[in-house]
């Protein structure tokens, strides 16, 4: 009974992005879409397995998981850190809070030149844009989770005369752990949605160099190759963070449903 509810649940999960994908090849193959504009899902795949033959698709790939890593590492442990002390004293909240309200609307892709004009057009610009990215949900996630502690929880640790390293550790931060893990997978999903947007604009290597640079050689299969990759390694990112969150929050009921 469980193996046929996920082979149905695999089939409803698939279904759409197959549908899509027989009805354009179906319209490409009668002519009646621009193959100029739009190729084909079969000259996409064609192109996609040139590049992977070549190795160029992975060489790209890796240069903006490199990136990807390096700057979701800085920007996420920066979040936790300011997160963690804007949730836990008031002063400091009040502080950064006006600071945090005025910088986190900017646009991600309005640091880029800025972050070019400041440290070159080398590696230290993208990623301080992916840090950047990584930095809002966490940091904001962090705050939620912590300012969201159960007040009978921590009034059980009072009672119990329990130190404060000792709420922290044992009350405070467990409890916050949900809302830190949902800012962790947005951290990640937007870091990589930043390096994208960072190496279009200023890169020699890494997938979103690759996309521009065919869009620059007009090549829309190569195009969309590099965009389906991008959807794909999103989605295996998500599944990873999925299964890591149900593994850490193990006690929490709501992740194990």
């Amino acid at each position: 009974m469980k193996k046929g509810k996920i082979i149905l649940n695999i089939f409803l999960a698939i279904s759409a992005p197959l549908l899509i994908i027989v009805i354009w090849q179906i319209g490409s193959n009668l002519g009646k879409v621009n193959q100029t504009i739009l190729p084909s899902p079969q000259r996409i795949l064609e192109a996609f397995l040139t590049l992977v033959r070549k190795g160029k698709l992975q060489s790209e790939l890796w240069a903006s998981i490199l990136r990807v890593v390096k700057g979701f590492a800085i920007g996420a442990v920066a979040g936790l850190v300011v997160g963690i002390l804007m949730g836990l004293f008031s002063g400091i909240y009040r502080v950064l809070n006006s600071l945090v309200s005025i910088i986190r609307p900017i646009p991600m892709i309005a640091w880029v030149p800025i972050l070019i004009l400041w440290t070159g057009i080398g590696e230290a610009s993208k990623i301080a844009v992916i840090a950047i990215g990584a930095f809002w949900p966490v940091l904001l996630n962090t705050i939620h989770g912590i300012q969201s502690t159960d007040k009978k929880l921590l009034e059980v640790g009072y009672l119990l005369e329990k130190n404060k390293y000792v709420t922290l550790t044992k009350i405070v931060l467990p409890s916050a752990l949900p809302s830190i893990f949902t800012g962790l997978k947005l951290g990640v999903s937007t870091s990589w949605s930043c390096v994208v947007a960072a190496e279009m604009i200023a890169a020699s290597k890494g997938i979103g160099y690759m996309i521009a640079y065919a869009r620059e050689m007009g090549q829309p299969y190569n195009m969309f190759a590099g965009i389906i990759v991008i959807g794909l390694v999103g989605v295996l990112i998500d599944f990873l963070l999925r299964k890591l969150q149900k593994r850490v929050l193990k006690w929490n009921v709501q992740e194990g449903k």
